[in-house]
């Protein structure tokens, strides 16, 4: 569906080009593959999950670490017209339910502690999820079994909604944090897209340290 992708991320991004793989990895999670995404900071990776929760009717769930995040990108896809809520203290998790049963919303972000709650559970079980995207998704190798177990819990949301593609995005792995992201998430033969982290605009200059250098 590229003429759709090109259309989205100019209404929305207002950007004319993908930045690299983006477009491949939108393609591969739109088709319904699970996906594992290794992006520099700055690669764009919110868009991966975004731009395909544009394409169709119903509910990307986003998990994502911190408050302060979810609440930024929140903001963000607000204000490029991707309708988007993040779970909260602020209000009874029953009346988000029903915003979100009745709000069209395209986004939906969440701590990984709050899908331990049975009540989240069992509406996420109704609602039109279509979509998981974790964020982050390094958290589970290297915080999950330290204190943020509830990161090695996520795998449960198999069990509730089987059939639901998920994407896994990472700025930070090697590859046995990649091997524990695929194992402890579940991914089903997972779609693997991986940037180089190269930046040859970039250099670093130290006068002190090379007229110390051996044969310098």
């Amino acid at each position: 569906m590229p003429n759709a992708y090109k259309s989205l991320l100019k209404k929305h991004w207002k950007a004319d080009e993908f930045r690299p793989l983006q477009e491949e990895i939108c393609t591969a999670f739109d088709e319904g593959h699970d996906v594992v995404a290794l992006l520099p900071t700055g690669g764009g990776k919110s868009l991966c999950y975004q731009l395909p929760a544009l394409l169709n009717e119903g509910i990307t769930l986003v998990i994502s670490p911190l408050i302060s995040l979810m609440e930024d990108q929140v903001a963000s896809a607000n204000a490029m017209g991707i309708k988007s809520m993040a779970l909260n203290n602020r209000q009874s998790l029953a009346t988000q339910i029903d915003n979100l049963r009745y709000g069209n919303y395209r986004l939906l972000y969440s701590s990984p502690e709050k899908l331990r709650l049975a009540e989240l559970k069992h509406a996420l079980a109704e609602l039109n999820i279509v979509r998981i995207a974790v964020d982050e998704a390094h958290c589970i190798s290297m915080w999950g079994n330290d204190f943020r177990p509830a990161f090695k819990e996520i795998s449960t949301l198999r069990d509730i909604l089987p059939e639901v593609p998920m994407i896994a995005l990472t700025a930070t792995a090697t590859a046995q944090v990649l091997e524990d992201i695929k194992t402890d998430l579940n991914l089903r033969e997972p779609k693997r897209f991986r940037l180089s982290f190269a930046r040859p605009n970039i250099a670093l200059q130290c006068p002190e340290l090379a007229a110390s250098w051996p044969g310098e």
